[in-house]
């Protein structure tokens, strides 16, 4: 999930997309990532891209901060996704010796469907508390319980209470990715916030290269329980060092406003589609005939609720703020859906091993650390929009390259290159978007757009595995290797569909 990314664990997503390749407890690369869609080593940095000429500025109540001050909530902040990225990443490689350990392997996909669901119930209610009475009640309330869920899952006698664990830490990680994003736009003025969620990005790069290994060392050598309660130490004087920019903030804030229906109705609709997420992952676990019916209602669950939990016109990606919130989704499905059959494609049809076939990811986020990296030092006055347009394109065309390895005679390096142009991508548009919500939100409501972002990245991710997945099972009989071909061809359409949405972005002056 920034990007990677803090707000969406797609990481955890793509670990429950079948047991047939189920992580094992073995450190390296191969678990490495699940879907980890993660990383990028930019740095913070004073140089930032141009501010896009036609997004308004607006004032951010903490740039009054000393940068000192600044600095140091920006490090706070950075250290909470660092260890966030690393939990999520672990939680993949550690998972199977868990349900083995707990005689669970039953409530394994379970363990993961009730984190992302419960994170997506999170994400809307931190939404609606941010706007009403800022950042800083939904990342201590959201952090809170992420703790809490750790303790739980680490200290658990049986696989139902790790699960109960896993259900209480979703639902704070989506509350404090939320809260962060909000915290993001009310400390730092408009042309820091491109280098503050690329710093965001880099905070996946040593998790996402190295957090399967030392899990895996980890669950060998002191015991899988510590994967879950080494965090909780470490992370709360990460959130102390953002005290400053949250007292600055709650200075500012003026009266609160009252509650209405429409944010408890949208708490409903994020449970219902919390529930459609859970069916999906359940889908993905049958063959034949079983598989329909879940994979119908979690559908038809998810086509009711989503819309509601979007700003109105997402759907008919509307200009400006929809067609980000549009695109996010969009691009969060093609990549999602290809990285989660590569090495299933690399181990099961071109014999590697599981270290090698890992490593496709390892390419992945090296381009997503380039991209991310130039994002946030670019100075060549394009816009928000060209760089989403440009973006999109990488995506595409990477996608495009990994179809290759649909032919034996095609070496399995094309394919990881390939790779890093579509992870390129990635470090350019996912930053980028995360800024236009933010500059296209009046104060007031950048809590619930924030949410909407981040919504729209984890159910977009969550449909696409499921129906990728999906769709490779009913294929892969009668088409064989074929059958790649069509799911990959399927995420390049997607990816070229927010390529061709991306000037809707571009908002007239």
């Amino acid at each position: 999930m920034e990007p990677p990314r803090p707000e969406a664990p797609e990481a955890e997503i793509a670990a429950a997309i079948g047991d047939a390749h189920a992580p094992d407890s073995s450190p390296g690369p191969a678990t490495a990532t699940g879907t980890t869609t993660a990383t990028a080593t930019a740095e913070r940095s004073a140089a930032t891209p141009a501010a896009d000429p036609q997004a308004p500025a607006r004032p951010a109540v903490g740039a009054g901060l000393s940068p000192t001050t600044q600095r140091t909530v920006l490090v706070g902040m950075v250290a909470l996704v660092l260890l966030g990225a690393f939990e999520s990443l672990a939680v993949a490689t550690a998972m199977h010796t868990v349900a083995t350990a707990l005689d669970g392997m039953a409530l394994y996909a379970v363990a993961f469907a009730g984190s992302i669901a419960a994170s997506v119930v999170g994400m809307v209610a931190a939404g609606r508390w941010c706007d009403r009475f800022g950042p800083g009640p939904s990342l201590w309330v959201g952090v809170g319980l992420f703790l809490a869920g750790l303790v739980v899952s680490g200290l658990a006698p049986v696989m139902g209470v790790f699960v109960a664990g896993r259900v209480v830490q979703g639902l704070g990680t989506g509350m404090y990715i939320v809260a962060l994003y909000v915290l993001v736009a009310r400390v730092f003025p408009e042309d820091r916030r491109p280098s503050v969620f690329a710093a965001f990005a880099a905070a996946w790069v040593v998790p996402s290269l190295v957090g399967p290994v030392i899990s895996g060392l980890i669950v060998q050598h002191v015991g899988w329980r510590w994967v879950f309660l080494a965090v909780p130490v470490l992370a709360v004087p990460a959130v102390l060092m953002m005290r400053p920019g949250l007292r600055a903030v709650a200075r500012d804030r003026g009266e609160v406003a009252p509650a209405d229906r429409t944010g408890s109705a949208a708490l409903w609709w994020a449970v219902a589609a919390a529930v459609g997420i859970g069916l999906l992952h359940f889908a993905g676990q049958q063959e034949g005939a079983a598989l329909w019916v879940p994979l119908v209602a979690a559908l038809a669950l998810v086509v009711v609720s989503v819309p509601r939990l979007l700003p109105h016109g997402t759907a008919r990606v509307a200009r400006g703020l929809p067609s980000v919130i549009a695109i996010r989704g969009l691009i969060a499905a093609a990549f999602t859906g290809t990285e989660v059959l590569l090495p299933l494609l690399l181990q099961s049809e071109r014999g590697l091993s599981p270290t090698e076939a890992g490593g496709v990811l390892t390419f992945g986020a090296i381009g997503w650390s380039v991209g991310a990296w130039l994002r946030g030092k670019a100075h060549w006055g394009w816009t928000h929009a060209q760089f989403v347009l440009i973006g999109t394109l990488f995506i595409a065309g990477g996608i495009s390259g990994t179809v290759l390895l649909a032919w034996v005679a095609v070496p399995p390096i094309v394919g990881m290159l390939a790779w890093t142009f579509a992870g390129l991508g990635m470090g350019l548009v996912h930053p980028t978007l995360s800024v236009l919500t933010l500059a296209l939100s009046p104060e007031d409501q950048q809590g619930a757009n924030s949410s909407a972002l981040q919504v729209s990245d984890a159910l977009s991710a969550a449909i696409a595995l499921a129906v990728t997945g999906s769709m490779l099972v009913v294929l892969r009989e009668p088409l064989g290797l074929l059958a790649y071909v069509v799911c990959f061809g399927a995420m390049v359409a997607i990816a070229l569909l927010a390529a061709f949405v991306s000037p809707r972005t571009r908002v007239p002056a």
